[in-house]
């Protein structure tokens, strides 16, 4: 996932979850009350501005090894930080949803994903690139209307 805090004058900070570490993983679940990841991963994809402060502050940790989390503040959080899906987890999401469709379904069951996976996309042309890395590409094409 990629969380990004928008500044007062535009720039923007971003942090990759694939490009942390092991330790700094770690440091996030402790700082969360020993959150285990699958639970930060669930907290950082409902928006949760605490699991995405954490993230931030073990990353500014790399440039001041002195930096306390309850000294990390996010003013302005909801219009200034946003949490979205990378490639990797968008081929995950879909993979799992073809899994649990078995066959019967599966277009609707993508069908109905396919806004929230839009919304959370960091890259949203990632989302036509993963329906077409597993063979659903029709699905994010726009459908001719049958009713003519």
């Amino acid at each position: 996932m990629i969380i990004t805090y928008r500044q007062d004058d535009g720039t923007e900070e971003s942090v990759s979850t694939e490009a942390l570490s092991a330790i700094e993983s770690a440091d996030i679940e402790a700082a969360l009350g020993e959150t285990p990841w699958r639970e930060v991963e669930d907290r950082l994809r409902g928006g949760d501005p605490t699991a995405m402060r954490a993230v931030l502050w073990v990353v500014r940790r790399r440039t001041d090894a002195k930096l306390a989390f309850d000294q990390v503040d996010v003013p302005g959080w909801r219009r200034r930080l946003t949490c979205r899906l990378e490639r990797a987890e968008l081929d995950d999401v879909l993979a799992n949803l073809l899994a649990e469709a078995l066959g019967s379904g599966e277009d609707g069951a993508i069908e109905a994903m396919l806004p929230h996976m839009r919304k959370l996309a960091a890259d949203p042309g990632d989302v036509e690139r993963a329906l077409e890395a597993v063979g659903k590409g029709h699905l994010g094409k726009p459908q001719p209307d049958s009713a003519g």
